[in-house]
């Protein structure tokens, strides 16, 4: 049973150049982090706050000129939320994926956005 509805959601009526960029995968990022702890979807409902002022305040900490990384876009977004939260991202590299053939440990590469980034 989830508090949010889909409406709260909507980037329908988001407005700003930055925020309409961001809006949809912050929200899809939003809603998956609500369906993992139930605990920030209620900080969410509990905040009075909107999508839309969510959007706002990550868009005043990007830089108009350098851009802002996805990491950076969702830990914004969830702090604004729940001050003591932090995202952490995980990728990794099948170099095997598509040839039908099982992949071997050693062709899988992992690395930590965290540790690449540095934070």
């Amino acid at each position: 049973m989830t508090i949010l509805s889909d409406t709260y959601f909507s980037t329908k009526e988001i407005k700003g150049d930055i925020q309409e960029i961001i809006a949809s995968s912050t929200a899809e990022a939003l809603r998956e982090f609500c369906r993992q702890e139930t605990e920030f979807e209620q900080a969410i409902a509990d905040s009075g706050k909107s999508l839309q002022d969510c959007l706002d305040a990550v868009a005043d900490t990007c830089d108009r000129r350098g851009g802002v990384s996805d990491l950076e876009v969702y830990r914004k977004a969830v702090q604004f939320y729940f001050s003591t939260a932090d995202v952490h991202f995980h990728m990794e590299i099948d170099l095997s994926a598509g040839n039908g053939a099982p992949k071997p440990r050693k062709e899988t590469l992992s690395v930590s956005l965290d540790e690449l980034l540095d934070f």
